[in-house]
């Protein structure tokens, strides 16, 4: 089983671009096939170090009132490990037997590009192909993975148009900010931030 984790985290390291983070660990973004044969197309794998550190932290701040939910409840301490505990979509590591790159993972260096909100809950911008084609793609918050459109990679990607979407007949349109209506607007980005699952290894 070790040999095996060793295995992955050896493929990720070598062939997955990591999205830092600080607070939870790297993130190495792959899609992975469960020992039963199940194909996951989004998952994240991360070291369990940091995560476990900071649940120690937070907890101690909490039982001894000082952390920075002892004003908004008197159940902080039972909130926090509540989160750490039962949030999240979550798969055991020792059920991954292979991993691959995800076809749903932009590069890193696309998502540098992604700046800020459209409006408030909602980041709304365009795509440009090498092949010239425009697609209109959004997130409330999930940037991890995004639906692609058929035919093409996250390779194919040459340009990002923040705040925008396309349009029916192909044109890139701006969004008017604020939205009359938050709702028909976002219907406007066909191709969305997509779910995913998480393991530590």
């Amino acid at each position: 089983m070790e040999a095996e984790s060793d295995k992955i985290i050896q493929f990720l390291k070598d062939n997955i671009e990591p999205i830092p983070d600080s607070i939870f660990g790297d993130a190495y973004r792959a899609s992975a096939y469960l020992t039963d044969g199940t194909f996951l197309p989004c998952v994240i794998f991360r070291n369990p170090r940091n995560v476990t550190n900071l649940a120690i932290r937070r907890f101690k701040e909490e039982r001894r009132g000082k952390g920075i939910l002892k004003r908004l409840t008197g159940g902080a301490y039972y909130n926090v490990v509540k989160g750490f505990v039962t949030n999240g979509n979550c798969i055991n590591h020792y059920d991954v037997a292979e991993v691959e790159k995800s076809r749903y993972a932009f590069p890193l260096s696309i998502m540098k590009q992604i700046n800020g909100e459209t409006t408030m809950g909602w980041t709304g911008f365009s795509l440009r192909m090498k092949d010239g084609k425009y697609f209109g793609f959004g997130s409330t918050f999930r940037f991890d993975f995004f639906q692609m459109p058929e035919n093409y990679l996250v390779d194919d990607i040459e340009e990002v148009i923040n705040h925008s979407y396309v349009s029916d007949t192909g044109e890139v349109c701006y969004h008017r900010v604020p939205f009359s209506n938050i709702r028909k607007t976002t219907k406007k980005q066909k191709y969305i931030g997509k779910s995913f699952l998480s393991t530590v290894i």
